[in-house]
């Protein structure tokens, strides 16, 4: 401490860096004596849980417009690949599902006077290969939400688990 007043009376530089001349009691302080003892974080920790692991990620698409459902699949496949997912398939039905209703235009008489309407689906399918589930989770999120209107999105999981205890393997 008596260093530090020295110090501070003969450079005066020092003084007016601060903008204080008078008191050093007021800028030097000496330091604290309370010590806190370190307590063992590991006691108040819950157990570390492992994170999932999916073999394979199946995402069907479905729409009404085959060139909007075309233009998401690329969306979907450019997302995989800036978060390094391994995408294995990527492929559409050959042929739109066909859903046809046949209506009578008048309700009470003529019969042979109907309509008919058709509804047209198109599907498109990723796989996707070795997710965590911390990634496949944000990569689901990020495609959900930029879901374009008129498509569905369907995903199927296929998680690795351990064997259970009562299963052993074969011994040669």
């Amino acid at each position: 401490m008596n260093i530090v007043k020295n110090l501070w009376r003969t450079v005066p530089a020092i003084r007016s860096s601060f903008g204080i001349s008078h008191n050093i009691q007021n800028v030097i302080r000496p330091f604290s004596t309370t010590i806190t003892p370190i307590t063992n974080i590991t006691e108040n920790m819950p157990p570390l849980e492992l994170d999932k692991l999916y073999k394979r990620v199946e995402l069907e698409m479905r729409g009404i417009d085959p060139a909007v459902l075309l233009s998401y699949s690329w969306f979907c496949v450019a997302a995989a690949s800036h978060l390094g997912i391994e995408v294995t398939k990527n492929w559409a039905l050959r042929k739109a599902e066909k859903e046809r209703h046949t209506l009578l235009r008048c309700v009470h008489i003529y019969k042979k006077h109907k309509v008919q309407y058709e509804i047209r689906t198109y599907f498109r399918f990723i796989h996707l290969q070795r997710l965590t589930g911390s990634t496949c989770d944000t990569y689901l999120e990020y495609i959900e939400r930029n879901l374009p209107e008129g498509c569905a999105l369907k995903v199927t999981k296929v998680e690795c688990q351990k064997l259970p205890e009562h299963i052993v393997p074969p011994t040669e």
